[in-house]
């Protein structure tokens, strides 16, 4: 192994350490078992070598935001145990190519990517395996003008009911972000206290949609302390980026 990648591979490691550190920390403050909460390394604006050298590591969920470069990189790692989350605002016409890839969408938040999302695993060769989908809530859309993406959360059922009314399509839970306007802003475990308020209520009608993937490099502590059973972290583990 060239130098250069091993130097790579040892910053990650330290890097994932001190991550993964940081969320059994988050844990044992919450009350909860570490093994509640998975950690998605977000390797954007990263090359493929570093997702390899991450697999290598013992990393199982990386997240990516742009389908331009997740598509690439996915290709590039065939064949590694891993599971890709896309975790960024999604147009319709890339649904098939995220299809291809993707394990879960993070990141629905309106009827018309549902639609797409459901055609374009009935196009696809996926076979017996449902896409995992998320409802991403925003608690700023008003604010924000859907800058960011994200349902309102008076939105969150019907879209839960058509995915899982969608064949192809698995309801797996809800993401969130951290609003920056609105009466939430600033006030990161407010929110995500919310949305898991939210997601509790969304149970009652959909008992297997348990996941609340909620809380970045910033807020993972307030994320987990909420209930979030998968924080995304970029930063942490792959280092601040240019």
């Amino acid at each position: 192994m060239p130098a250069e990648t091993t130097q790579r591979k040892d910053e990650l490691a330290r890097n994932l350490r001190r991550a993964e550190r940081r969320v059994a920390a988050a844990c044992e403050a919450a009350g909860r078992p570490p093994q509640e909460v998975t950690l998605i390394a977000v390797t954007k604006t990263r090359p493929a070598a570093d997702v390899r050298l991450l697999a290598e590591l013992g990393v199982r969920d990386v997240g990516e935001n742009r389908d331009q470069e997740a598509a690439p990189k996915a290709a590039l790692c065939a064949g590694l145990p891993l599971r890709w989350h896309f975790i960024g605002q999604l147009q319709t016409n890339k649904a098939r190519s995220v299809v291809s890839y993707a394990d879960s969408v993070h990141s629905v938040d309106r009827l018309r990517l549902v639609d797409a999302l459901a055609r374009a695993v009935a196009q696809s060769d996926r076979a017996h395996r449902p896409l995992g989908c998320l409802v991403q809530v925003a608690l700023d859309v008003q604010q924000s003008g859907g800058r960011r993406g994200g349902a309102a959360p008076e939105e969150v059922e019907e879209i839960a009911a058509a995915i899982v009314e969608a064949p192809g399509l698995r309801l797996d839970g809800l993401m969130t972000v951290a609003p920056q306007d609105g009466p939430y802003m600033d006030r990161p475990r407010a929110a995500f206290e919310r949305v898991a308020e939210i997601g509790a209520r969304l149970r009652t009608l959909h008992p297997a949609a348990t996941a609340l993937s909620a809380g970045m490099t910033g807020d993972l502590e307030a994320a987990v302390a909420a209930g979030a059973t998968h924080v995304r972290l970029g930063g942490a583990v792959l280092g601040e980026r240019a």
